[in-house]
């Protein structure tokens, strides 16, 4: 197996659900020599991970409370501690989500401060909606900002589809440092549809993205090959992500839709597999 430097692999983004590491944290002289920023690509991944996070928050809680899962919920992402507020004005529909002080959700993710989503009413089976976080922290780590959400009922496949426009600041504690990120994802929630439940989803994950640090670190992430994303999973199990930073482009293969911790370093034409965690 060929060796690869710690440091290459260190941190790269998949999903924004895990960090990876090598299968050999030894370094080997033959090897090529690549300095990838580790500190750097540790805080862009985790950024990564917060987006994907509160993301799969506002989807959940739009289905859930508006496109026809109010009252059908069999297992909710949100516990008692999360306080949910619908309500309209006029032509103007909301939903806040207020996690007080501190909520732990069903998935573990510990949050704080609110979400607040606006939206109109259903157009060409389209909803266009507007989010906003206030003082929302998540894990840890401040969000604010905001962008935009169209949620089709029905795509060309049939299958509901969110399409995510964001501009978000993240704020990391005991840190100077702050990440800006702006970007485009697409989901497409192909199986688990009207189930009740979140824990059987799984969605189809397409879009890029720019990350730019306060330190003037930067970093963009393409998915190349459609990333295949199970809620029951705790990785991503198939698709590829393209990722450049510091002039470098390197490729992250997930696999074939098994769900397991091995996936594929991709660089300069060369393959090392790795244990993600």
């Amino acid at each position: 197996m060929k060796i690869i430097p710690f440091r290459l692999i260190v941190a790269f983004f998949t999903m924004g659900i895990f960090l990876f590491t090598s299968c050999d944290k030894e370094e080997n002289n033959s090897s090529e020599e690549v300095n990838f920023n580790s500190e750097n690509s540790t805080r862009a991944a985790k950024m990564d991970n917060i987006a994907e996070g509160t993301f799969n928050i506002m989807e959940q809680a739009f289905v859930e409370n508006e496109t026809g899962g109010r009252g059908v919920t069999q297992f909710s992402l949100f516990p008692a501690c999360t306080e949910i507020t619908v309500g309209f004005q006029g032509n103007v529909f909301t939903i806040l989500l207020d996690f007080g002080a501190s909520c732990t959700l069903n998935n573990g993710n510990v949050v704080s401060g609110s979400i607040l989503l606006e939206y109109g009413p259903l157009v060409n089976g389209t909803y266009t909606v507007n989010y906003t976080f206030q003082d929302f922290v998540f894990n840890g780590n401040m969000v604010s900002g905001g962008g935009t959400i169209l949620y089709e009922i029905a795509n060309q496949n049939g299958n509901p589809q969110s399409t995510i426009n964001e501009s978000i600041t993240v704020s990391f504690p005991n840190n100077s440092v702050t990440g800006t990120r702006n970007g485009t994802r697409i989901s497409e929630w192909v199986e688990g549809v009207g189930s009740g439940t979140w824990l059987d989803n799984v969605y189809h994950v397409t879009g890029n993205w720019q990350t730019e640090f306060t330190n003037g670190f930067e970093r963009s992430g393409e998915v190349t090959e459609t990333l295949v994303y199970k809620t029951s999973c705790r990785w991503v199990v198939a698709g590829r992500l393209e990722v450049s930073q510091d002039g470098l482009t390197a490729a992250i293969d997930f696999g074939d839709g098994e769900c397991d911790n091995q996936a594929i370093f991709i660089y300069n034409g060369e393959e090392y597999p790795f244990t993600m965690n």
